[in-house]
């Protein structure tokens, strides 16, 4: 499908809208994919609903408490090499 090449579709009775199957291949927009719609002023837009409901940094800060003395840079880093370890022998 060329950019900026027009399709058409028609609205059904029951108000469903079958999207040409280039623009689904193009969008990766499978069966079942979830879209926003927006109207526009000039027409309606259709993107892919988020996964995850917007958050706050308040909303989530605290989330996974850790009680006990805070680590130090080289001991997070130490960790993340040790598990990196861990996965490459399984």
């Amino acid at each position: 499908m060329a950019r900026g090449e027009r399709l058409t579709t028609t609205v059904s009775t029951k108000g469903q809208v079958i999207l040409p199957k280039a623009i689904r291949r193009l969008r990766r927009w499978d069966a079942g994919t979830r879209l926003v719609v927006e109207d526009r002023e000039d027409g309606v837009l259709l993107k892919p609903a988020p996964l995850f409901a917007p958050t706050q940094i308040d909303d989530v800060f605290g989330c996974l408490a850790y009680s006990g003395k805070a680590k130090t840079i080289e001991e997070m880093d130490a960790a993340v090499a040790d598990e990196a370890r861990r996965r490459a022998r399984d």
